[in-house]
């Protein structure tokens, strides 16, 4: 008999391999098996989990990081990118910040249980609502080994439980560090099951995990535009896309040509790899004859390959390249730049909308009404005004840690941190009304 409940974990298809298909139906079952003690747990309880991670990835440093450099080791060896390198290396430093991070995140309020908003009805309902658990989360991601810290540190504390399932290039340093937070959870009376990482890294799983209706209440793909396109074409479950970042900076006429430069460089070389660098510069015609070869020559100083419109070749001189149809709408995440003179505020407006990603975007400016119309004319999860693209991340914007930056607007949009992992409910409270 076909169990209806809908907590139920569903059959296997026909069409599924049967190994994996048994992998993943064990995994769901682990994993839903942990949310009730995750939702009752109280926030002392999950702080204390939060503690004793952050101290064994202190405790256990050298571990981690030789099995990172194994996963460096291997990468280069296989002749992948500086920007993926740069993201898989963790370093002393990094492995510090991580540890911070997971410990900023005990100092951030439980969102779970609060109560958002109350009502009064006119018929004496009292209406709350309040915010839980999403549920049982699978995150997809590449070669970024500290989203399995994060994610595992910022789902269990909104109460949920996790399946993470990082790519094959990170597959040590994953191991390694979800071995700490599993010896975390089971320091602290947690159940170990709240956080997986399944042992076998067929890309064929992901296929079957997110397939299955009924199963993951929520995945999140974080990496690549062909991840995300595969992960969305198979999902029978909700997802939030942490797509790619092509964000620019505009560089209005009344700009701060200084100030300009500085972000510019800021924006892009500071870490070149990550989705809020800086990947197209838009420089305003009505300075761009000053503007241009100031802004090419800084980026050209901090090692980056600006690619130019034809505009931008005739002002800057030598050494750029021209920019052909590929690079614009291009998230190179690299040392490479497209550099583009546009005419005025509204035509900038316009190259966002026809090549952005809804990720991150930035207007120097000293004309506080152009930087509002920039503010309003971008559809974009951050926008900033006098400051580096850099600055879109969940530590920076105050939330702690992050599970990544969401580019749709189900549920979330932009970095999401704890509140983001948690849905709102009603709660009405009654004294014995009924609807006529």
């Amino acid at each position: 008999m076909t169990d209806h409940r809908p907590d139920a974990t569903p059959a296997l298809s026909p069409l599924e391999p049967h190994g994996l298909g048994q992998e993943v139906e064990r995994i769901l079952l682990a994993g839903k098996s942990t949310l009730p003690m995750l939702a009752a747990s109280s926030s002392a309880v999950k702080n204390e989990f939060l503690v004793a991670l952050a101290g064994l990835l202190r405790q256990q440093a050298g571990a981690v990081l030789e099995a990172n450099a194994r996963d460096v080791a291997n990468a280069a060896q296989l002749g992948r990118s500086p920007a993926l390198l740069d993201r898989l290396r963790l370093d002393p430093a990094r492995l510090e910040a991580l540890a911070k991070s997971v410990l900023e995140i005990v100092t951030l309020p439980d969102p779970v249980g609060q109560i958002t908003r109350g009502d009064l009805r006119p018929n004496g309902l009292e209406v709350r609502r309040q915010r839980v658990p999403i549920g049982l989360i699978g995150m997809i991601y590449e070669a970024r080994p500290g989203v399995t810290v994060e994610a595992a540190a910022l789902a269990v504390k909104a109460g949920n439980a996790v399946v993470l399932r990082g790519g094959s290039e990170s597959q040590h340093s994953n191991d390694a560090l979800a071995a700490l937070v599993r010896q975390a959870l089971t320091a602290t009376g947690l159940p170990a099951d709240a956080v997986q990482v399944p042992a076998t890294y067929d890309r064929g799983l992901v296929d079957v995990l997110v397939g299955r209706a009924g199963g993951l209440d929520l995945v999140i793909p974080r990496g690549g535009t062909a991840l995300i396109d595969a992960v969305s074409r198979a999902a029978r479950v909700p997802v939030i896309q942490h797509y790619q970042g092509i964000c620019h900076i505009y560089v209005d006429q009344s700009a701060d040509l200084v100030m300009a430069a500085a972000i510019a460089v800021n924006a892009k070389a500071q870490r070149p790899g990550v989705c809020n660098a800086m990947e197209a510069l838009l420089i305003d015609s009505a300075i761009a004859a000053e503007a241009v070869p100031l802004l090419v020559a800084a980026l050209q100083e901090a090692g980056v390959e600006v690619r130019g419109c034809a505009r931008t070749i005739a002002l800057a001189g030598p050494g750029v390249v021209a920019a052909e149809n590929q690079d614009y709408g291009c998230e190179f995440l690299d040392l490479i730049c497209l550099c583009r003179v546009v005419d005025g505020l509204p035509a900038a407006l316009e190259h966002i909308r026809q090549f952005g990603s809804r990720h991150t975007e930035a207007i120097i400016t000293r004309d506080l009404p152009r930087a509002r119309e920039f503010v309003t004319g971008v559809d974009a999860s951050c926008v900033l005004v006098n400051a580096s693209t850099r600055f879109n991340d969940g530590g920076c914007l105050g939330l702690g840690a992050e599970i990544g930056i969401s580019t749709n607007k189900l549920h979330a949009f932009g970095p999401m941190g704890l509140e983001a992992l948690t849905v709102e409910r009603f709660v009405v409270f009654g004294q014995g009304q009924v609807r006529k």
